[in-house]
């Protein structure tokens, strides 16, 4: 997980749930999906405090999401993790990507093991905006 080639795959596809995304400005989740909107990706949040953010329609699950994911973007705690892997999983992704702070080693390999590309501590708008301006 992390090599460059699996961060250039995941970046290359186009819907991305993001999982605890805060309808708060403020907040990372909140501007890590407006950054990725800003640049062409479709975003879905999952967040059940929340009916719209960014525009977007807020699913309380993934689950829930009644079309395709390709990206799974994680802000939650790690303890939240081996379930959204789950979830993942079941809802066909492609990719899990858990964001800075997100460590789950565990869930990270189970991910792999059922086929996911996995990003783990690490974060998504630094990482696209480091690979567009370099």
């Amino acid at each position: 997980m992390n090599e460059p080639e699996t961060i250039e795959r995941i970046l290359a596809l186009h819907t991305i749930a993001v999982v605890g995304c805060s309808a708060n400005p403020a907040r990372p989740s909140h501007r890590v999906a407006a950054y990725l909107q800003s640049q062409g990706y479709r975003i879905i949040p999952v967040n059940p405090g929340a009916k719209t953010i960014l525009g977007e329609t807020s699913y309380p699950t993934l689950l829930d999401i009644p079309g395709p994911v390709d990206v799974v973007d994680v802000f939650r705690r790690p303890e939240a993790v081996p379930a959204i892997v789950d979830a993942t999983v079941q809802i066909g992704a492609r990719a899990l990507w858990l964001q800075d702070g997100v460590i789950a080693p565990d869930s990270a390999k189970k991910a792999e093991a059922a086929g996911l590309w996995v990003v783990m501590d690490d974060c998504m708008l630094r990482q696209h905006s480091a690979r567009r301006s370099g």
